[in-house]
């Protein structure tokens, strides 16, 4: 798929990470995009470029260690430095745009670090779209792996450790799909015993969103979800004080709604950030033309 250029974030500790940014002309507000564990930004190019299309510019960023990061694959050194990961991308993406803020959308576990971003930086998200977002899960690694990893991060917090995620129809219902999942040569694998402790470490910040600074939320849920809790989920966002809460469900979609309901979803997703974006625009400064794509 075209229409994005493809460009390099420098992560705070100089990482080094492949993202792709798309531009609209005249764009109207920016959009933030992060994926799941496994996945990366090419997973999400539709939506992507649903929302390029809807006049947003958008930045997908695949994580440090997945997607087309090949340097210390599947490996986060901490909860803090993934979500200073993720402020290095909001930076660039407001440096790209001219633009004072932007919305957050976070697929799966994506979901889990938008939110803890927003924790710690709760001034830079306009909106908080959670799409199947896995602050709750139901599948994980089993208590006898959890003890390896435990025992890895005092010798070797670089050991690899399988993501239990890896049968296809988790995610979607549609076969055609399945086989892309299985065939995908960048799906993540495996994560480091540091990921998963980060991962860990990342679920008590998240707990803390209902006593920083409200923005509107947009929850997504897949009624035949088989990797998240859907009611826990459900009620964690409602008990939340923001204005402008959404909550919609697909009862027969799959995990990844990009590929059970995608046209439904898009036009959701899209009606959403227009209604917060019409009433708190990204800042007062007008969109800028990026420099050439390094």
């Amino acid at each position: 798929m075209s229409g994005y250029d493809e460009i390099t974030v420098t992560l705070p500790d100089g990482y080094a990470a492949y993202a792709r940014f798309w531009l609209p002309r005249d764009a109207k507000g920016a959009v933030l995009y992060h994926h799941g564990i496994q996945s990366h930004c090419g997973w999400y190019e539709r939506s992507a470029a649903r929302l390029a299309e809807a006049g947003y510019a958008v930045l997908q960023i695949d994580r440090r260690g997945s997607g087309r990061n090949s340097q210390d694959r599947g490996h986060a050194a901490s909860a803090e430095q993934l979500i200073d990961d993720s402020a290095a991308a909001g930076d660039e993406l407001r440096k790209r745009t001219g633009l004072a803020a932007y919305h957050s959308v976070g697929v799966s576990w994506g979901g889990k670090l938008v939110v803890a971003a927003h924790v710690r930086r709760p001034t830079d998200a306009l909106s908080l779209t959670l799409v199947t977002p896995g602050m709750f899960p139901i599948i994980g690694v089993s208590k006898q792996t959890m003890a390896k990893i435990g025992f890895a991060m005092i010798y070797e917090p670089k050991r690899h450790f399988e993501i239990p995620l890896n049968d296809p129809e988790l995610f979607t219902t549609v076969p055609h799909w399945q086989e892309f999942f299985r065939r995908d040569e960048l799906t993540l694998r495996e994560c480091t015993a540091a990921f998963y402790l980060a991962s860990r470490r990342m679920d008590r910040i998240v707990s803390d969103l209902p006593n920083v600074r409200s923005i509107p939320v947009h929850l997504f849920v897949a009624g035949s979800e088989r990797i998240i809790d859907n009611d826990r989920t459900v009620r964690f966002v409602e008990g939340l004080s923001c204005g402008g809460k959404r909550i919609t469900t697909y009862p027969a979609a799959r995990h990844s709604l990009e590929f059970d309901v995608a046209e439904a979803y898009f036009d959701a997703m899209v009606a959403f950030i227009d209604s917060v974006n019409m009433v708190s625009p990204g800042g007062t400064r007008s969109v800028v033309r990026p420099p050439p794509s390094q």
